[in-house]
């Protein structure tokens, strides 16, 4: 039987520490938990909200006005090798997404370990399709345990299933509201050598072919040096990360930006081009450090907007609407929000 919660704070189970309250509140710490907490969000004509680590979410100032329901599932689950030296490790949803890392490193299997330092859990990694420093999960995952809203019934959906590509998924775009992740099942490999392929991988390292330890604890300081490592005595890192995605755009787009901004940088993204979300803010006169009321950009990466002093989430939204505006009229580029809105009209 769940233990439903009213009046429920929300802005400390978040990494931006920003938010309202929860109408209702269940913490499941079990699958079935799950299925009776939406149970009673049907009987009661709810919403439901699902949260995670709380890590990739803005909450609005009046909070949630149904049910949400905090996913706390533990375990993880190491099968033994597979041919050509892989492992399966199938970890729950509620499993913190860093320790899973370092516990994978711990036991020199290679895949997720340049995904060092990225906070909150396990369960968010296939709805973002979670990457950084040359690394995505969808390279890894083999399938997803999810329990699927509208049939009531847990589902197994394969990699192909899940319609990755660049931070996106069917979880957070044309299946948003059907599935809610309950494992996640990655592949790894059994003694591989790391691939540092990042640019700011491959300074570090000088060229030197580095352990999966040595990647681990080299993507945490540059993350740390960014104030991309939650850490309480650190005000930058009350973000919420990344707060918007790198664009990627035409080729043609390129050139066009390029006749009055030649020193634009880029990435091949397949037949397109990826440009750093980070150059177009500050070239939009958003500068690191940036002050709007109690909310501003982090002093150490444009890319951050943080809670600079008790923050509402009005500010936050309305330091986003202004670099979305000054990026678009610049550059004609539309940037998209990374974080999850929840609560807002």
């Amino acid at each position: 039987m769940i233990d439903v919660l009213q009046n429920v704070a929300l802005a400390p189970l978040t990494t931006l520490k920003i938010g309202g309250n929860a109408r209702f509140f269940v913490v499941a710490k079990t699958e079935s938990d799950v299925v009776e907490a939406f149970e009673f969000a049907q009987k009661n004509n709810l919403e439901i909200f699902v949260l995670g680590g709380g890590s990739n979410v803005l909450i609005s100032d009046q909070g949630f006005d149904g049910l949400v329901l905090k996913i706390s599932l533990k375990g993880i689950f190491l099968s033994a090798e597979l041919p050509a030296d892989s492992s399966l490790v199938t970890a729950s949803a509620g499993e913190d997404w860093d320790q899973l890392v370092a516990y994978c490193v711990e036991l020199n299997l290679a895949g997720i370990e340049c995904l060092s330092g990225i906070p909150g859990y396990v369960g968010g990694t296939p709805v973002q399709n979670v990457g950084a420093y040359g690394q995505e999960v969808s390279e890894t995952i083999v399938s997803v345990r999810c329990f699927d809203r509208t049939k009531r019934a847990v589902v197994t959906l394969t990699n192909g299933d899940c319609g990755f590509s660049y931070r996106t998924s069917i979880f957070n775009s044309t299946m948003r509201e059907l599935y809610v992740v309950l494992s996640v099942t990655f592949e790894l490999q059994q003694g591989a050598a790391a691939k540092p392929v990042y640019k700011d991988l491959v300074e570090y390292f000088y060229g030197r072919q580095p352990s999966l330890s040595e990647v681990r604890e080299a993507v945490i300081s540059i993350r740390r040096s960014k104030s991309m490592v939650i850490d309480a005595a650190d005000p930058n890192s009350k973000s919420a990360g990344s707060f918007f995605k790198n664009p990627v755009v035409e080729r043609m787009k390129l050139d066009e930006i390029r006749k009055d901004f030649p020193q634009v940088p880029s990435f091949d993204f397949g037949d397109k081009v990826k440009i750093p979300a980070a150059w177009l803010i500050e070239n939009a006169g958003f500068n690191k450090g940036f002050v709007c009321g109690s909310a501003g950009i982090s002093t150490k990466h444009p890319l951050a907007l943080i809670n600079r002093s008790n923050a509402s989430a009005e500010e936050m939204i309305v330091l986003k609407d202004m670099i979305q505006t000054a990026v678009n009229q610049k550059f004609g580029i539309a940037l998209k929000p990374e974080p999850v809105f929840v609560g807002f009209n």
